[in-house]
């Protein structure tokens, strides 16, 4: 990717594919990188980062993170530590609806991180949240695997049916 596609990739994107959604929420950029695109692994949960972070610890075969807290501000999903099992593991990027912590720590990770808020409080660890499940992430409908990319400009999703057969067909 060079760095002019880095300034335009979600403007790009949905100049290309008239399918993309965009997420509408202000994601802000944490991370060390600020773009990422690939297929999506989605987290529902209700202030507890237990399946974020036993996820974030596994492979990551490129894909993105979706953390799904409702937009809440009680407490941090995602902090350095996590960022960095995340890097180590080779996952793209992780788009929080909701918190993250240590934001000093975060940028030194090369990794996307996008959320909306951080918030010092970490979670409690009660083992709640699924996993895999199509979700709706704020305003749009993600289903396993769908295409995400984020950068300064947002967030948007592409269904990977029509992300792929658009591919084939180039």
């Amino acid at each position: 990717m060079t760095d002019d596609t880095v300034q335009t990739l979600t403007a790009d994107l949905c100049d290309a594919y008239d399918d993309a959604k965009v997420v509408a929420a202000r994601f802000n950029p944490f991370g060390g990188l600020r773009t990422c695109l690939g297929p999506v692994e989605i987290i529902v949960t209700d202030d507890d980062n237990s399946l974020v972070s036993s996820t974030l610890k596994e492979a990551g075969l490129g894909r993105i993170l979706l953390v799904d807290n409702s937009g809440s501000r009680n407490c941090a999903m995602v902090g350095g530590d996590l960022a960095r099992a995340a890097h180590d593991n080779g996952w793209q990027g992780i788009v929080v609806n909701g918190a993250i912590r240590d934001t000093v720590e975060l940028e030194q990770v090369p990794i996307a991180i996008y959320a909306l808020y951080s918030c010092p409080r970490k979670s409690v660890k009660r083992g709640l949240g699924a996993r895999g499940q199509a979700t709706r992430f704020v305003n749009v409908a993600v289903n396993p695997n769908d295409i995400a990319a984020a950068d300064d400009d947002g967030v948007i999703i592409i269904p990977s049916a029509i992300f792929k057969g658009l591919l084939r067909a180039s």
